[in-house]
């Protein structure tokens, strides 16, 4: 299932885009998107029943924002060259754990809502990116296989990030990473069932028209399976956590001086093969 939230912001309503196309109304169904369905296993069937027997009212797509689709995130939870082919544009070693750390989950923001440049940025970055949507409490996980019993879905993520402040400026990661906007979301959901191997998704972002990652989730360094049960070991992940779970090649940080980083008026736009398709325009904060 495609499951997402349309409308203005703060009064998103629950969505389901059907296999042709149609946007289909879950409020009669459920109240929201979030870690309470998508652990409930009887809801869930219930929206499938429904979209199978074509009983889901059609809404009208034109003009109609996507919102985040999950609403009250619990937390962000985002993993750091966790590609190869990234880590050798940087010119890092190849981690020997995954590296960890935390978008806090106001900086979620719909697809193709507007991405801030924070004031007195100078370097801020692109990520396309693999998120992870937790369905089921987990702790002290011990497999791949039971990591991946508890994965709800997956969605499409940019992890916009201040590489000076991120990387110059001391400390941990997060100054570059928890500016307002900085992780769009979605458009969908895509319920675990639809995504057979998370490691076989080919991932691209644009900016300005022009293509500037191309790779494949199979160039992690560490799976899905092995980040959610890597991470399970130090937090409890509960249903409705995110995780980001790095990016490919040809971020602004990796390429030649000058370094292209984003500016008021760029456009950037990213997809994930069966994930859908984000569009951002970028504005002075």
């Amino acid at each position: 299932m495609k499951l997402l939230r349309v409308g203005v912001v703060g009064a998103e309503r629950p969505a389901l885009l059907d296999q042709d196309g149609v946007l289909r109304d879950l409020s009669a169904l459920v109240p929201e998107i979030d870690g309470e369905l998508l652990s409930d296993a009887s809801a869930l069937a219930r929206i499938r029943e429904a979209a199978a027997a074509g009983t889901l009212p059609a809404l009208d797509a034109e003009g109609l924002r996507i919102g985040p689709p999950l609403g009250r995130i619990g937390k962000v939870v985002c993993i750091g060259l966790n590609y190869h082919d990234h880590a050798a544009e940087t010119g890092a070693a190849t981690p020997a754990e995954p590296i960890v750390f935390f978008k806090a989950p106001d900086t979620v923001v719909g697809p193709n809502d507007t991405v801030l440049v924070p004031r007195r940025s100078v370097k801020t970055d692109w990520e396309v990116e693999l998120a992870v949507v937790i369905g089921r409490t987990a702790r002290y996980l011990e497999s791949a296989e039971e990591a991946l019993a508890h994965v709800a879905g997956y969605a499409v993520a940019n992890d916009v990030s201040e590489r000076e402040w991120q990387i110059e400026r001391g400390g941990t990661w997060d100054k570059g990473k928890n500016c307002e906007t900085f992780n769009p979301l979605g458009p969908w959901l895509v319920t675990a069932d639809e995504i057979p191997d998370p490691q076989a998704l080919p991932l691209k972002l644009w900016v300005n028209g022009e293509l500037k990652q191309d790779g494949n989730t199979g160039d992690q360094i560490f799976p899905v399976a092995e980040v959610v049960r890597y991470v399970s070991q130090f937090m409890t992940l509960y249903p409705g956590d995110v995780i980001n779970t790095g990016t490919p090649a040809g971020v602004a940080q990796g390429q030649p001086e000058p370094k292209p980083f984003l500016r008021d008026g760029d456009v950037v736009e990213l997809e994930i093969e069966g994930l859908g398709r984000q569009r951002q325009e970028l504005k002075q904060a």
